[in-house]
């Protein structure tokens, strides 16, 4: 991490401010600058290790293409190692600032509540430096971020936008065997920052539903806005075999893959199991068969680390199971490539990036039909979506493409069609004017007050 900082350069922490850049056929004023919260987990993090994951690649890119269009984003995040500088240019236009809160290392997102506060105080003292209206704009992401962008945003009098990212209550509606419900505090948590947001942002209508529904949200505050996908990294480039042939893996083998983070709510186990169930009914697999497994453990699966590899010894199908730490993610990129399958049967996912980078990289996806999977899958197109977790369902999924080679090259091409629509560039000039709106309606209501 020390070493990736370093790499990036330091930037000072004032800057001239861009020029106001106006929306297409908008009578709105962008943000010259914006304030992005996201306390538990640092953009510069590894995904797939400890709290890092999809969130992380969505602030990175979005804040890299909302510079790109004018609007600077700076990034507070929660120091987790002494010698961090305190503040790194990620990219031109993006500054990322490291927050003193607490420990820097052994914490959890689930130890953070009680440094919200020391948090807070650090993104205060860094703007009581600058003249007052230097930020626009306040876009947390998480409920822990939220707390913190609650109070900047009404101290400095500007909109507060908020991306939920995962919810406690469609969690604990849809909990993995043996994982941990999200505590009631955080319920509270997130139901006032609800309250407190000018505008959510929902990765799909879906996602819009549940904050109305479980949440009670007004729906004319919530905007949906797809992530995106970083289609320069995650494209089909030179083909399966290249890729297989740069990872040691066999050129004709059936190769589904997992890729995240190891922890119940991903589910990692039931492509195990769905695994173990093909090999019975079809023996003569073993051969020609590999189970990539990339990521490391995370959240609930840290009180374990080891349960996967256990699981597969028990299954006896350890000789099929490769554990691949986490991996950057242009090598990310390459494990897909290399997959006949991404295999994503989560319990929950607000929208499921992973499985568009897959598809972006040529590959089809068998996915769990929850949360946003079905808009980043197109069924019976692009992939498989499996309702529920029965590992018999996800094996005969899987014997499909043995059964069917020629299914992974026509559904991966269909794949990367269909993830071409879910470019970065979209989602930050959808996510402007989320800003735009925003801002204009508390002019409105800051000039009706004074009026």
């Amino acid at each position: 991490m020390s070493q990736y900082v370093t790499r990036l350069g330091l930037r000072s922490p004032t800057r001239p401010p861009s020029p106001r850049l106006r929306l297409p056929g908008q009578g709105r004023r962008q943000p010259r600058r914006v304030a992005m919260l996201s306390v538990h987990t640092s953009p510069l993090h590894q995904p797939g290790t400890g709290d890092a994951g999809g969130m992380n690649v969505y602030i990175v890119e979005l804040a890299r293409r909302l510079a790109a269009i004018n609007i600077e984003v700076e990034i507070f995040t929660r120091a987790t190692e002494g010698a961090l500088p305190p503040a790194v240019e990620l990219a031109p236009g993006v500054l990322v600032r490291h927050v003193d809160a607490g420990p820097y290392e052994g914490l959890n997102k689930e130890d953070l509540p009680p440094q919200l506060c020391a948090f807070t105080h650090g993104v205060m003292r860094a703007w009581a430096g600058h003249r007052p209206g230097y930020y626009d704009l306040v876009h947390s992401h998480y409920w822990l971020s939220g707390h913190v962008g609650w109070l900047a945003a009404e101290r400095w009098g500007v909109p507060l936008v908020h991306a939920m990212h995962t919810m406690a209550k469609v969690k604990n509606a849809a909990l993995a065997e043996g994982d941990t419900p999200e505590p009631a505090a955080r319920v509270i948590g997130e139901t006032q920052v609800v309250d407190a947001a000018d505008r959510l942002i929902a990765n799909t209508s879906e996602e819009a539903g549940e904050l109305a529904r479980y949440y009670d949200a007004d729906p004319g505050r919530i905007a949906v806005v797809h992530p995106g996908v970083n289609l320069d990294r995650f494209r089909p480039a030179d083909g399966r075999a290249a890729a297989r042939a740069r990872l040691g893996l066999p050129r004709d083998a059936l190769v589904p893959v997992f890729a995240g983070r190891i922890q119940p709510l991903k589910a990692p186990d039931v492509l195990l199991r769905a695994v173990a169930v093909l090999l019975e009914q079809r023996p003569g697999l073993r051969r020609s068969l590999v189970v990539p497994v990339v990521g490391g453990p995370s959240g609930s699966g840290l009180a374990k680390p080891e349960r996967l590899q256990k699981l597969a010894a028990r299954l006896g199908i350890a000789d099929v199971v490769r554990f691949q730490p986490p991996v950057g993610q242009e090598q990310l990129a390459d494990w897909f490539r290399a997959a006949s399958v991404l295999v994503m049967p989560s319990y929950s996912e607000s929208f499921g990036l992973v499985a568009i980078e897959a598809q972006a990289a040529g590959t089809p996806v068998i996915a769990a039909a929850v949360g946003g999977l079905p808009v980043a899958v197109r069924e019976g197109v692009t992939g498989f979506l499996v309702q529920g977790h029965d590992p018999a369902d996800y094996a005969q999924r899987l014997a499909r493409f043995v059964d069917a080679p020629e299914l992974t090259a026509r559904m991966g091409e269909a794949a990367a069609r269909h993830a071409l629509s879910f470019g970065w560039d979209t989602a930050a000039a959808e996510t402007a004017e989320v800003y735009a709106a925003a801002m204009q309606e508390r002019r409105r209501r800051v000039r009706s007050h004074h009026g």
